[in-house]
């Protein structure tokens, strides 16, 4: 990923300071970090109760549960970040694994959110043809695969970025993952991960639930109850999808394409004045992404009659 910049003659391109926004952003990851952590240890019981009935369903929750509480259990060094006004102290190469298991998690659940939504679109559209192919090992391998790939691809990319666009420490500056101005290599993985990561697997969901509204539709013998309550599933999901994945994205690409259309004689004053502008509002929508890991247990009990179960017998439990 070593490429060159384009030259910037003012030094500094975004400049950072003490300000009340990394106040907003460190309570927006407290929130996050309590909030997903007491949810995501509630519903994580019930889910190995399905995992260990062989339900398909539990075994892409479970994964899904296990990605976010990894990237949970990295929080603590964003809050202190944003604490520190983005000042890391902690090195590159913790930035780098931080970094790693934030990106990671983003696209392991986008992935493994696709994955669920093609099987809840099987059993409605297929509920027959589809129970020869819906069996424990299958799901396993699916998910197994998403965290490979997913894996590899971020290690790959933090190898041959050798440490350098993750933390930035010109000028002493101490960034982690806030440097400026981008590479032309930036920019191209930046492409691929908006157009692999982010456009197609929304196209796999607005298919598989319009796929699943078509059906659930014409079936006369769903009642009227049943039939709101996919309906509200299907909206839900994505619902939480845009609105976690979708600004930030967006973002990403016009911050590349304004980048990959600059020249090097206005590049100084228009790209690095358009990326100081816009590094709050980019800033949010990264907070933005990080409250998936409150939203997914919430998708748990959702999509899963299993799960509501087992949540409730709990609670009952407790309350006895």
């Amino acid at each position: 990923m070593n490429s060159t910049t384009k030259p910037n003659s003012t030094g500094a391109c975004v400049k950072i300071g003490e300000s009340a926004i990394s106040d907003f952003l460190m309570s927006v990851y407290i929130l996050a970090f309590i909030l997903g952590l007491i949810f995501n240890f509630l519903t994580l019981g019930p889910i190995i109760q399905q995992v260990w009935r062989k339900n398909v369903l539990g075994i892409f929750l479970l994964s899904l549960s296990i990605s976010d509480l990894l990237f949970i259990f990295t929080m603590p060094l964003w809050i202190n970040y944003y604490k520190q006004d983005h000042h890391w102290k902690l090195g590159p190469l913790s930035c780098s694994i931080a970094g790693f298991f934030y990106y990671s998690n983003m696209y392991i659940s986008i992935f493994l959110l696709c994955c669920i939504s093609v099987d809840r679109c099987l059993v409605v559209t297929y509920p027959l043809r589809s129970k020869t192919h819906r069996t424990s090992c299958y799901a396993w391998l699916q998910c197994l695969g998403v965290y490979t790939i997913v894996t590899l691809l971020h290690g790959m990319v933090l190898y041959y970025d050798d440490l350098s666009d993750a933390h930035d420490e010109v000028n002493g500056n101490d960034r982690c993952y806030e440097t400026f101005p981008m590479t032309d290599a930036i920019v191209l993985f930046n492409m691929i991960r908006v157009g692999i990561g982010f456009v197609l697997p929304l196209l796999i969901l607005a298919l598989s639930y319009w796929k699943i509204l078509a059906t659930v539709g014409q079936s006369p013998g769903l009642s009227v109850q049943a039939k709101r309550k996919v309906r509200l599933l299907s909206f839900g999901v994505i619902g939480i999808f845009s609105v976690c994945f979708a600004p930030y994205h967006i973002l990403l690409l016009v911050r590349s394409l304004v980048f990959y259309n600059s020249s090097t004689t206005d590049y100084s004053s228009s790209y690095c004045q358009f990326e100081q502008k816009m590094h709050f509002y980019f800033s949010c929508t990264l907070a933005l992404s990080s409250l998936n890991c409150v939203v997914d247990p919430v998708l748990y009990v959702l999509v899963s009659n299993g799960v509501q179960n087992e949540v409730k017998t709990c609670c009952s439990r407790q309350t006895r």
